[in-house]
């Protein structure tokens, strides 16, 4: 294990994952808002004295915990795992990142829909969760923790019904299960902070840094050459975020247009440009942002 770095006397004191898919894409994405990260996976904590800030690497399903008891400032975690630690610890900002579904499953036509949950034993890994969805519809269950693998519960005979996160169903289908019901919860990576706590000590320079990232990816500049007298319908295609930078071009009656527009919807942004007149059209990557 190595030493991490010397703490900053004062600062922004930050939870984040330290291992999973959910904890690589909170690295990449606190790289892109120009903070400081691990290289090496057996770093505890890391320091940045540039930013004021220092990052401690914990289990997910702890950070809410850190949080709520105002150990740590603010945290990256599943709303899934916030929900189910029941810490008191609220969301700030949904980051994009990390989409889950929670279903129920069970073997065919053994459950026909969510009322018939009432008596059963559900195996789950999110006791929280399922205990809060429970108890919103009044139905009673029998919750049963599982740490993992919950989908051969009900083989084993341990469970009636499963909850537990769902993509594409494969690996319930070859458990013998389906899903069935509502979804419980729909999931994403968030950063939280203490419940009713302030945001001070840096929180809002974080935030607005974390908030730029995300619009910088939502977005994608375009630039492109267009007749004056298409200028008018061209901008209402591109309005941008406040409004698009016209100049003027050398060559007379024609006009330089720039605006940011919504990633996926560029390449029809595009078509329809073209079909307007527009010439010269190009698109490129917004690395960071203020608005």
């Amino acid at each position: 294990m190595t030493n991490p770095d010397p703490a900053p006397s004062s600062g922004l004191r930050i939870a984040v994952p330290n291992k999973g898919s959910l904890a690589e894409a909170a690295r990449d994405m606190l790289r892109e808002a120009g903070y400081r990260q691990r290289s090496d996976s057996r770093e505890l904590a890391l320091a940045d004295p540039d930013n004021g800030v220092e990052f401690f690497y914990l289990r997910p399903r702890d950070i809410a915990v850190y949080v709520a008891a105002g150990t740590l400032d603010l945290g990256i975690t599943g709303r899934d795992l916030l929900l189910d630690s029941g810490a008191g610890a609220e969301e700030v900002l949904t980051l994009g990142f990390g989409g889950s579904r929670f279903r129920f499953a069970a073997a065919p036509g053994t459950v026909g829909d969510d009322i018939g949950l009432a008596g059963l034993r559900i195996a789950t890994s999110y006791p929280g969760v399922v205990r809060r969805w429970l108890a919103d519809r009044r139905v009673d269950a029998t919750v049963i923790r599982l740490d993992g693998a919950v989908e051969t519960a009900v083989r084993l005979g341990v469970a009636d019904v499963i909850a537990d996160v769902v993509e594409t169903g494969s690996t319930l289908r070859q458990a013998g299960l389906e899903v069935f019901g509502e979804v419980l919860l729909e999931s994403e990576a968030v950063l939280v902070r203490r419940a009713g706590s302030s945001a001070g000590n840096g929180q809002e320079v974080f935030l607005r840094r974390l908030q730029g990232v995300l619009v910088a990816r939502s977005y994608v500049m375009m630039d492109y050459d267009i007749p004056l007298e298409q200028v008018d319908p061209a901008t209402r295609i591109t309005p941008g975020i406040e409004s698009p930078t016209i100049s003027p071009l050398q060559r007379e009656g024609w006009v330089a247009v720039r605006a940011m527009v919504p990633r996926r919807q560029a390449q029809l942004v595009m078509d329809a440009l073209w079909d307007l007149g527009a010439r010269g059209i190009l698109v490129t990557d917004i690395h960071a942002c203020r608005l």
